[in-house]
């Protein structure tokens, strides 16, 4: 737990489909990595991946989460997304309503291995 509360964050992840970020989401909500995805189907990613620059659409979600439980959220996106190098980075939640995020704490588990 945090000063005000529970220690959460906001891990944000891309994909170029939108369809799969919804779907990887939910499986994160039903397997309590998190409490909650909030997606934006429609971005545009400007990157320079492998001597170029490329400039595409992508989709983006907001995961809300327990900060302990980044790592395996970093890992089951190194399985399961497309890209080489997924983007997953996880931002500290410094305030906010305390409720709230008492909410994100109680929907998600223990960090370890998915309780049957």
């Amino acid at each position: 737990m945090g000063v005000d509360g529970p220690a959460c964050v906001e891990v944000v992840v891309t994909a170029e489909s939108a369809d799969w970020l919804a779907a990887f989401t939910r499986r994160l909500v039903e397997d309590r990595l998190v409490a909650c995805g909030h997606t934006m189907a429609s971005i545009r990613a400007i990157y320079r991946w492998e001597g170029r620059v490329h400039d595409e659409p992508q989709a983006r979600v907001g995961l809300h989460t327990r900060a302990a439980l980044v790592p395996e959220i970093v890992a089951r996106a190194d399985e399961e997304h497309a890209d080489d190098v997924p983007c997953v980075i996880a931002l500290p939640i410094t305030g906010g309503n305390p409720a709230y995020l008492r909410w994100v704490y109680e929907e998600t588990r223990e960090p370890g291995p998915t309780p049957s």
